[in-house]
């Protein structure tokens, strides 16, 4: 279970769908996203709230961000909002009863969590965290175990208090389709590209936000000699705007939404765009180094952090140097290869079938945690 809160948390359970279907092992698979059986202005709260800020007031989305990674804090305002807008939701699981559910959202499972604490259900929960990361908002009280992107992050929550048995250092799940080899110069030729210059992918994201536009107009710049497809997403009125720009330049491609992101990151020298905990796992699966624009501060800056601390990423945080940046990267080939060996390195493009095998296999009961265990991890986490 999910909710479309942005598209990377459905975007990793229908990883994990892909997964769990085509094991022989696993009879039924549903994945749902849980807004879908919650009312109309609940899943605006959720989904289009969060991406009107993210639009906005992206320093907005940052303070609440720290403000709510408190453990515990707003439980009992979640859990009374919850209760109040999820009762079809709670049916349906009850109804479903499964044997193994998995969240890579933490609203549905806080619900599932609550329903296996109160005996309305008897399930094996385990929570995929979707960023670098972990944030308070993905603690559950009552649970099996948790899958998390990196060492660090088991390291957190195991000196909150959480067993080490109860966490695994699985990665963020991605389509499977990543791992499949693509012939980069025949990919390229199909898109009427010249193998022999550098291509930069840039991505507005599934929604088609961010400062695309004045990017492009930066890239014109550019004393390298390059070609760049720029991804609009499901933004028509930016792929049009830079189709009718654009028009005349062939060192461009605009693309909408597309379902070949893994084709177009295997052919690319480096992404530009947001550090999105799926699209960075995306991307450092491909070998492909990363120029990031615009994070999102909360979530993204900490993802961006990983990411240039483990030399896979640049940083551009004035756009009007985005020329100097990329030209400054392209004329030092040594560096450009070992930021795609680092991103190599650091990849885990088997998380989805890690997360599988573990849980097929996983013995362990439900953990519970007791009220002064709730205190302790506030404590530990430097709040009380």
């Amino acid at each position: 279970m999910s909710a479309s809160a942005g598209s990377g948390h459905i975007r990793a359970a229908a990883a994990l769908e892909k997964s769990f279907a085509a094991d022989s092992r696993v009879g039924e698979v549903i994945n749902n996203d849980a807004l879908q059986y919650t009312n109309k202005l609940f899943r605006d709260f959720y989904s289009k709230l969060y991406l009107s800020l993210a639009r906005s007031a992206p320093n907005f989305l940052g303070w609440w961000y720290k403000t709510s990674d408190e453990p515990w804090r707003t439980d009992r305002m979640r859990h009374l909002l919850d209760h109040l807008n999820t009762k079809p939701l709670v049916k349906f699981i009850r109804e479903f009863n499964p044997d193994i559910t998995v969240c890579t959202h933490f609203m549905p499972a806080g619900i599932i969590s609550h329903l296996i604490a109160t005996q309305q259900i008897q399930t094996h929960l385990s929570i995929v965290v979707t960023d670098y990361d972990f944030h308070a908002l993905w603690l559950s009280r009552s649970f099996h175990r948790y899958f998390v992107a990196l060492d660090e992050t088991q390291a957190y929550l195991e000196m909150l208090g959480i067993p080490q048995q109860r966490i695994t250092v699985s990665g963020i799940p991605i389509d499977p389709v990543f791992q499949r080899p693509v012939d980069r110069q025949s990919e390229q030729l199909k898109l009427g590209l010249d193998p022999e210059k550098p291509l930069l992918l840039l991505s507005a994201g599934a929604f088609g936000m961010g400062p695309t536009e004045f990017m492009v107009e930066r890239l014109l710049d550019l004393k390298t000699d390059v070609q760049t497809i720029v991804i609009c997403g499901h933004n028509n009125e930016l792929k049009n705007n830079l189709s009718d720009t654009l028009l005349a330049s062939p060192k461009f491609k605009i693309l909408g939404y597309t379902e070949e992101m893994h084709k177009l990151m295997k052919i690319s020298d480096i992404f530009i765009g947001k550090p999105g905990g799926i699209t960075a796992s995306e991307a450092v699966a491909c070998g492909l180094p990363m120029c990031i624009v615009a994070p999102i501060p909360g979530q993204e800056e900490r993802n961006s952090d990983h990411l240039l601390e483990e030399g896979i990423a640049i940083k551009c945080n004035d756009l009007t140097t985005l020329p100097f940046k990329l030209d400054s990267l392209l004329s030092n080939p040594p560096k450009l290869a070992m930021m795609k060996a680092n991103a190599l390195r650091f990849a885990k493009p088997n998380a989805s079938t890690t997360i599988l095998n573990t849980l097929l296999e996983d013995k362990l009961p439900s953990l519970s945690l007791t009220k002064k265990q709730r205190a302790d991890i506030a404590q530990k986490a430097g709040r009380e």
